[in-house]
């Protein structure tokens, strides 16, 4: 049986054209607020601040958008995490998005916002 080209395959309505992303696009997802300064480190310029201003289990979105390129990866130190590398997805005027290269599992995930919320009305037991 003859193969058909990709384009015909797509056409065909076999496939989706669109990336296939490792992990689900959660644009939607729920962030929480922080207010914290992280510190990452990247290939090229080391150790870098980065402001958080928030924060959701599949990435981060920082103030003061740092001097990456889309792509571009960063290891973040967060608490009760410790380190987790991400990547640059978005960048637009001051603020940058990037993707954690694994979901931080819920229970840690509920922990580092009891940490980092800036509200302290917003703190407490997230269970």
């Amino acid at each position: 049986m003859p193969s058909l080209p990709a384009r015909a395959f797509v056409q065909a309505g076999n496939m989706n054209p669109g990336a296939r992303l490792t992990a689900a696009e959660m644009r939607g997802a729920a962030r929480h607020p922080v207010d914290f300064t992280a510190v990452g480190e990247n290939r090229q310029l080391g150790e870098l601040e980065l402001h958080l201003a928030n924060i959701a289990p599949q990435g981060y979105m920082v103030r003061g958008k740092p001097k990456l390129e889309r792509g571009e990866r960063v290891a973040l130190r967060i608490p009760v995490i410790g380190m987790i590398e991400g990547h640059l997805v978005w960048s637009h005027d001051d603020r940058a998005g990037f993707q954690f290269e694994r979901i931080i599992r819920a229970d840690d995930f509920a922990q580092l916002v009891a940490q980092l919320q800036p509200n302290p009305r917003l703190r407490g037991n997230r269970r």
